[in-house]
């Protein structure tokens, strides 16, 4: 296979990971009569026990262990599955609570916190433009703040819990795929006791109370939460980082436009002039990224 062919197909899976991503909410709206924990609980039953299951099927029975050897792994796993859990509860608990529009919020701002992250944790350095992108995305949420009296707390919580999460495993450098499986063996058993328990004590549903056709969401939701991920492992080995990057914006631009056509959330004038700071602020962003890695690809041609 080419190494053109490579990429476009890479490029594509991308695509239609983000796009699974973006079409979530319809997705969780479906369920917005099962409780959001018992959501995010069978969510994290069901894709544990596939992505353990496919890893096996690839790697053999030796995965858990290979993955586990590498340096800080096994706690930093650990911690970065609890902070990956808690992005789930909260964001499946603002779609099915009306909140579809400051959660796409939150991804949208998410790319930047990640940079300050780096900036903090990993002493990196930046730009005068990517200085310039931060300062006008924090002027966004300054004025969101202003306007409705208290800070924008889901985009927070959504944007700071997965950054945080993205530098875990950025440090802990694991691959995507063998990462959530560790997450998820040391999510499963205490969200397979909480769901048995819910059952037990009248709090669940599964197996007739929620009826057949939210049963079979909750299972499936294990195979949404996977399939993006791992096509997203597959793309970033064979496209240009610069551009998977800039496609990462798909998702939040069609959460956003979920909420304010179908779920007909309001985005009055004030809300607006502060997603426009921060969409300014991401567009100075990436198009500084871009025109950077042109100007390093072009490096080796011109010498």
């Amino acid at each position: 296979m080419s190494a053109n062919h490579e990429t476009r197909n890479g490029l594509w899976i991308a695509a239609a990971s983000f796009v699974l991503w973006g079409l979530m909410p319809l997705y969780w709206h479906l369920l917005k009569n099962v409780p959001s924990l018992q959501i995010v609980l069978h969510r994290i039953v069901w894709s544990a026990l596939l992505v353990a299951a496919w890893l096996a099927w690839k790697q053999g029975r030796g995965w858990l262990k290979a993955t586990l050897a590498r340096p800080r792994a096994a706690w930093m796993l650990a911690l970065s599955g609890v902070l990956i859990a808690f992005n789930w509860g909260l964001y499946i608990w603002a779609v099915n609570a009306g909140h579809v529009v400051e959660s796409s919020l939150g991804y949208f701002i998410n790319p930047l916190i990640s940079v300050v992250m780096g900036v903090v944790f990993l002493h990196e350095r930046l730009n005068r433009v990517q200085w310039l992108s931060v300062a006008i995305a924090a002027s966004g949420v300054a004025w969101l703040t202003w306007q409705y009296g208290q800070p924008p707390w889901i985009a927070l919580g959504l944007a700071l819990s997965f950054g945080l999460y993205g530098l875990i495993r950025k440090l802990v450098a694991v691959d995507a795929v063998s990462g959530l499986a560790v997450e998820g063996v040391y999510l499963f058993l205490p969200a397979l006791a909480l769901l048995l328990w819910s059952e037990t004590h009248g709090a669940g549903g599964f197996g007739g109370g929620y009826g057949i056709v939210a049963d079979g969401l909750l299972i499936f939701a294990g195979v949404l939460t996977a399939l993006p991920l791992i096509g997203f492992a597959y793309a970033v080995r064979r496209a240009p980082l610069s551009v998977v990057g800039l496609m990462q914006y798909i998702a939040p631009t069609i959460q956003f436009l979920l909420g304010v056509l179908f779920f007909n959330e309001a985005f009055d004038r004030d809300r607006a002039t502060g997603f426009v700071f921060i969409w300014i602020a991401l567009a100075i962003f990436a198009g500084e990224g871009l025109w950077r890695a042109r100007r390093q690809a072009a490096l080796p041609a011109a010498a």
